[in-house]
């Protein structure tokens, strides 16, 4: 065998070989130091467990691969002698071509290693997986963007009901018009203006006095004038329906009353309690008008409609009769002719406001001159009394007067915005439950209040918004509930009012009666009116002239106009009527006395039933289920002992 020195060898191509290979293993390296922690933050940890060990064995071999090339080797001899190589790179640069034979033995080719192999293919799986990664973020993006707004807007469609988007698309229209309309008709706009600010006062002082005394002073008259004047602008501007009025009620009194008197028994503290409940009655109240469940006030029949009116009126005359009656327990021994004075006030007050109304439809003057005495009457007869009140002849009886703070101030000195944060989670989520009650009782009083509006008989033509009026009523209550200011819902009086104030009417010559001719539906009447609410609280010293038997006169009215167009009170006077003087179509006529009777009954218990559950204290909390199971009772329990026909001859037909 023929023996070649050392010098005979190509070391040129060795170190081309020893570069590119060292480039290659470098730049592995780098790749794999770059991109495999960004890849491995993409997949899961097996898949970086698993680049990460290609690493390490791609560093191994480096370090294996380096002991190869500069580990000592033996002598081409045989003859055991070691001595150590020079470096490749080095015999580069100091061998020349010339010294280097031309024809030298060939050079046996490197094989590589298995760990290199292996960790070449873990960089190109990362590339490939980087490139996938990139693409498909791409694609992602691609996706967001032009289909996203799509996606968007079907999860909103599925959200949101077919019924409330109806309601969006019917109201915009006129929106603009609901305000212009106003400008049009100042005539008619401005008289109903004055005369529903002292419609609204009225309701909003007297249950201001009487929050105050069931609350022990902890909500008083001053919140109700800022709550009712921010709740009114609120909802004309963001309502659907701006004709109804959202006010202070006597059902809402009483829940508020039974939850005062649950707290204290209980030892938790009002507030907190009362934001809570009215949170979640505002999330109730916007989820149902969301998906459009005013679509279920069908199944509140006549019988509901008129039960629950009924019980309003009654309210409205039991809170002027309790007043009235406060002055004769409470009176002086030495003045006992202050509560007659009071009670005559208060009736004359009452008359005459039904008179100068009334006096609209008599054959007296002109029907310019009428409808201004209609629309000025109200507010001349409140200021007239109020005036008289001040004569010396009638102010040594001492008619007691509204009794306000003379500067703003919430009661009790409490900060604007209630600590609601501070009762425990526990605490929070059972306010739930008081206010699912909560919630029936304004679902209740809202849809009702805007039928009235919307019935036929007054002949609107801009469209009903059931469900828009109930998200804007959830907002107003959440944002109420957080300052601790007093709940407002829909006011089926003061909206009655509203309405009957703007509209105009005329002589049926072949009826011979008045009949509506148009209605000035705006929201400007609404936003001015409590926008004067709310500016009231700089005219608190102005009040304290107002006497208490004027506002109770005015209850009196409000009560006893409610009752107008309540065919089950009719009734009630009716069951003795001869039959021969009543109409043909007279229930009586139709279908005998003792059937009419017998539903006229079912209704007389079903409203002596709310008003013995109101009125108790104990269960007063739970008085909104109440309305609810009269529903109960009209759908599932009077079907089976009247007909259909029956129904439909009491103005009560079954809903289909």
């Amino acid at each position: 065998m023929k023996l070649h020195d050392s010098s005979n060898v190509n070391w040129t191509r060795i170190a081309k070989m020893y570069h590119t290979a060292n480039f290659r293993v470098i730049s592995c390296i780098m790749l794999a130091t770059f991109i495999t922690p960004a890849f491995a933050l993409l997949h899961s940890k097996n898949t970086f467990s698993l680049r990460h060990s290609h690493s390490l064995a791609a560093q191994s071999s480096l370090l294996s691969m380096s002991k190869d090339h500069f580990r000592p080797r033996t002598n081409r001899y045989g003859f055991g002698q070691q001595r150590p190589v020079r470096c490749p790179i080095a015999l580069c640069s100091s061998v020349t071509d010339k010294q280097i034979p031309e024809e030298s033995e060939p050079i046996r080719e490197l094989k590589p290693l298995k760990e290199d192999e292996d960790f070449i293919k873990a960089v190109e799986e990362v590339k490939d997986a980087a490139l996938n990664v990139t693409e498909s973020s791409v694609k992602l993006t691609s996706t967001i963007v032009t289909r996203g707004p799509g996606i968007i807007g079907r999860l909103l469609q599925a959200l949101v009901a077919t019924e409330f988007r109806d309601d969006v698309q019917r109201r915009k229209k006129t929106y603009v018009s609901d305000w212009t309309d106003a400008l049009d008709n100042k005539r008619k706009c401005i008289p109903a203006i004055l005369f529903l600010y002292f419609a609204c006062l009225a309701p909003v002082v007297s249950f201001g006095t009487i929050a105050s005394q069931i609350t022990e002073g902890s909500i008083g008259v001053v919140e109700f004038l800022v709550a009712s004047g921010g709740a009114g602008m609120t909802y004309s501007i963001i309502s659907g329906q701006p004709m109804t009025f959202v006010a202070p009620t006597g059902l809402t009194l009483a829940f508020l009353s039974g939850l005062y008197r649950f707290c204290s028994l209980k030892g938790i503290p009002f507030f907190p309690v009362y934001t809570w409940v009215g949170l979640w009655t505002s999330f109730f109240m916007i989820t149902l008008g969301v998906r459009g469940s005013s679509k279920y006030i069908r199944y509140c029949t006549r019988f509901t409609d008129e039960i629950f009116n009924g019980l309003l009126s009654l309210n409205f005359i039991y809170e002027a009769c309790a007043s009235l009656r406060r002055n004769f327990l409470l009176a002086d021994p030495m003045n006992l002719s202050m509560p007659f004075v009071s009670l005559s006030i208060a009736l004359g007050t009452s008359w005459s406001t039904a008179k100068v109304i009334a006096f609209e439809t008599s054959m007296f003057f002109t029907s310019k001159v009428r409808a201004a005495l209609k629309d000025f009457g109200p507010v001349a007869v409140i200021i007239a009394f109020s005036a008289m009140n001040q004569l010396p002849s009638i102010k040594k009886f001492g008619v007691p007067t509204l009794t306000v703070p003379s500067t703003f101030q919430l009661a009790g000195g409490r900060d604007f915005l209630v600590p609601f944060m501070t009762v425990s989670k526990n605490i929070r989520w059972l306010c739930a439950f008081p206010a699912i009650l909560l919630t029936s009782l304004f679902f209740m009083d809202q849809n009702i209040s805007a039928r009235v509006v919307n019935r036929e008989e007054n002949r609107l033509k801009k469209g009903a918004a059931y469900n828009i009026d109930m998200v804007a009523l959830g907002i107003i209550i959440g944002v109420l509930s957080v300052f601790g200011l007093p709940w407002m819902c829909g006011a089926t009086v003061q909206s009655m009012n509203h309405v009957k104030a703007l509209t105009s009417q005329k002589f049926n010559e072949k009826t011979r009666k008045m009949e509506v001719d148009q209605v000035v539906e705006t929201r400007a009447t609404g936003f001015v009116i409590h926008a004067m609410l709310a500016a009231t609280i700089h005219l608190l010293p102005l009040l304290t002239f107002l006497p208490i038997p004027v506002v109770s006169g005015v209850f009196l009215y409000l009560g006893r106009k409610l009752m107008t167009g309540n065919t089950f009170l009719k009734r009630i006077l009716q069951s003795c009527a001869e039959s021969n003087r009543l109409p043909k179509s007279h229930p009586i006529n139709v279908l005998g006395r003792k059937k009419m009777n017998a539903f006229t009954l079912v209704q007389a218990f079903c409203l002596a039933g709310l008003w013995a559950f109101k009125q108790n204290s104990s269960t007063a909390i739970f008085f909104p289920g109440m309305i609810g199971l009269l529903m109960a009772i009209r759908t599932w329990i009077l079907p089976n002992y009247f007909l259909e026909e029956e129904l439909e001859a009491l103005g009560d037909p079954t809903p289909r």
